[in-house]
């Protein structure tokens, strides 16, 4: 019995009945898959933004891959994130296009782009049903970068030290926000600040900072930027910030793609915790807030900053056919939403 044991340990169900030669294959154990992300987000802010999705995904993947988180600046500074993706430093990225300087025609659109939404759930609708998805996705292909998924995030509001409550309280202020957002606050007299994500709340309480318009209330208090600032401002300039995830392009295609829709299960997961994280978020602490104090500028005076947001866009469209197509389409969605009333929109 125990050779006969041995035998048949030795060979396959073929082998059984032919007794000779059909040993079975060695079986070696398939290597996990090991991809290194970075997001735009501090720690504090990641807990919310991406790590519960990642958290998901590495426990349904199991052994066959697994991500491993990485924060704002934590392998490279958040300006680098794309030339790192691309060479391959890092696998895969959450961030807008505009903070990480993507070398493509649509990386102005990233972030708060002025008024282009007024909800979160604008910019789901103009990626998934308006076009702008497949317009991503050509081009990063043209760059040698696979452009995942995109969705929305907070409205971009003003935290600042000191009261706002006309455009000439905002002359001079000295101000963390995003690139296209500052390029287009600059004409009211609003002073741009770029530093490293974790250095903006030491750099408020020092001075070196007025304020940030970066987020919504949400993110302020998260981040403790609420405890260092006195005052929010209720106009926003975007309604929500676009952003998306991207990978190399190499190490996604090698993906099998079982794991390839794991991976998109997991962003559609990310996103949608956001939109009611943020969406709750920003009325409860608007109103059970304790922190920070309300204040607003008029809306026939905000109505300068509005006509000035169409003509940033005729700007911006001049640059490049590509750049035409997207603010097109963005002209087109607003009146489409304008039209259809409420709750589409309040007007």
């Amino acid at each position: 019995m125990t050779n006969r044991r041995k035998f048949l340990t030795g060979v396959g169900a073929a082998g059984v009945a032919g007794a000779t030669s059909f040993a079975a294959p060695a079986v070696h154990a398939q290597k996990k898959i090991v991809w290194r992300m970075q997001t735009y987000a501090g720690a504090a802010l990641a807990e919310h933004v991406i790590k519960p999705a990642i958290d998901s995904f590495n426990k349904v993947a199991g052994d066959e891959m697994e991500i491993q988180l990485f924060f704002a600046d934590q392998i490279v500074p958040t300006g680098e994130l794309f030339r790192a993706m691309q060479k391959g430093t890092i696998d895969a990225v959450q961030s807008d296009d505009d903070s990480m300087a993507s070398p493509t025609e649509v990386t102005v659109f990233g972030g708060y782009f002025p008024f282009a939404s007024r909800y979160s759930l604008d910019v789901p609708v103009l990626f998934n049903q308006y076009g702008l998805g497949e317009i991503w996705d050509a081009e990063y292909s043209k760059v040698g970068v696979k452009w995942l998924s995109a969705g929305a995030w907070d409205p971009c509001h003003f935290a600042t030290k000191d009261p706002i409550r006309s455009l000439e309280d905002l002359k001079g202020k000295r101000v963390f926000t995003f690139p296209t957002a500052g390029r287009f606050l600059a004409q009211f007299g609003v002073v741009p600040v770029t530093l490293p994500w974790e250095d903006i709340e030491v750099a408020v309480q020092t001075g070196e900072l007025d304020g940030v318009a970066w987020s919504g209330i949400t993110e302020d208090y998260t981040v403790g930027w609420a405890d260092v600032t006195n005052y929010f401002l209720t106009n926003n300039i975007s309604g929500a910030w676009a952003g998306s995830f991207f990978a190399n392009m190499d190490r996604y295609n090698e993906l099998p793609d079982h794991l390839k829709e794991l991976l998109k299960l997991t962003m559609d997961s990310s996103h949608y915790y956001r939109q009611w994280w943020y969406w709750g978020g920003e009325a409860h602490l608007r109103t059970k807030g304790t922190k920070m104090e309300l204040t607003s500028i008029p809306d026939n005076e905000w109505a300068q900053v509005e006509k000035a947001a169409v003509k940033f866009w005729d700007e911006i469209a001049a640059e490049s056919e590509t750049k035409a197509k997207v603010v097109q389409i963005f002209k087109d969605y607003n009146a489409a939403m304008e039209k259809a009333g409420r709750p589409y929109r309040y007007s």
